[in-house]
């Protein structure tokens, strides 16, 4: 892969297909007018499924992430899809239909997630992500799943994931660069290289009064986390350039901290609260700074 992909949220089901295309057309002109058309060769769709009660954001009724991908593609000229699929709702004979038209379609790669905040185990009982990536090899190239560096235990788990087949990995939002000590610890006691899909998320001044990206990101008793919201409700509290220049520098901390690691690296670029101008702008400097493919030196 070696990407660029931009996070392409499907609009809200009532919206329709024009409403669908028109949303697509303004991320790609915002791209376009800041210099981010050239880098962007994938778009992240993600599913939207109910999580906890308090969402600071109301969850509407969405897109299906199929529709929205075949309804919009056209628009998208070269750039090609990703998505993240739920497992854990769908048993084997349902997910396997599922995989298989996305492939149809023309989908580059599936990141399998499971269960959402606070369901019940029991309330998940389908596949799991690495129940999925292991039954999926002959069927699509790309196998992703998640990596969450500041969760508990997740050495063993990512590690496990890889063994049945995971080919890249898709992090949560990455607000500290805990990232690296992560990566690196795991490359000393793994064999297991897969691709590391990056994922960076603007911060708009917005975040001091919604905190969708505080509860996007949290784990109650995570020391980890916790520093991680304080970094984004400081940089929240910033000027507009203040912001820019944090986030930019943290990107520029993690490269140079993972690029010798031998992980094929690619960068997910997200906007929880909407592609922007100011967004694109910020993840154009990021871009300045490294892109994948353009270089195999180091940042």
């Amino acid at each position: 892969m070696r990407t660029v992909a931009l996070e392409l949220v499907p609009p809200e089901l009532d919206r329709g297909a024009c409403g669908a295309v028109q949303q697509t057309c303004a991320a790609v002109e915002l791209c376009r007018g800041h210099g981010l058309a050239e880098h962007v060769r994938h778009v992240m769709i993600p599913g939207i499924v109910a999580e906890d009660s308090d969402r600071p954001v109301a969850l509407t009724p969405r897109m299906d992430v199929l529709d929205f991908w075949e309804t919009v593609r056209p628009s998208l000229g070269t750039i090609s899809g990703l998505c993240a699929q739920v497992t854990v709702f769908h048993d084997q004979e349902q997910l396997s239909d599922r995989v298989h038209r996305l492939r149809a379609a023309g989908m580059d790669g599936i990141t399998f997630v499971g269960k959402p905040h606070g369901l019940p185990v029991g309330d998940a009982p389908g596949v799991t992500p690495q129940q999925a990536v292991a039954r999926f090899r002959e069927v699509i190239p790309h196998r992703g799943v998640v990596l969450i560096p500041t969760r508990r235990g997740e050495l063993d788990r990512f590690d496990a994931k890889c063994g049945h087949g995971a080919t890249f990995a898709l992090t949560q939002l990455l607000y500290s660069d805990r990232i690296v000590g992560f990566l690196r610890e795991f490359a000393a006691r793994s064999e297991h290289r897969p691709e590391i899909l990056l994922s960076f998320g603007f911060v708009p001044g917005m975040e001091r009064h919604v905190r969708l990206i505080d509860w996007l990101i949290h784990d109650r008793g995570n020391d980890l986390v916790r520093q991680e919201q304080e970094f984004v409700a400081r940089i929240a509290d910033g000027s507009a350039r203040q912001r820019r220049d944090a986030l930019v520098d943290l990107y520029r901390r993690i490269l140079d901290g993972v690029h010798d690691l031998g992980f094929p690296l690619s960068v997910h670029l997200e906007a929880p609260y909407g592609v922007s101008g100011a967004a694109c702008e910020t993840f154009a400097a990021m871009l300045d700074h490294w892109t994948p493919g353009s270089t195999e030196e180091s940042p």
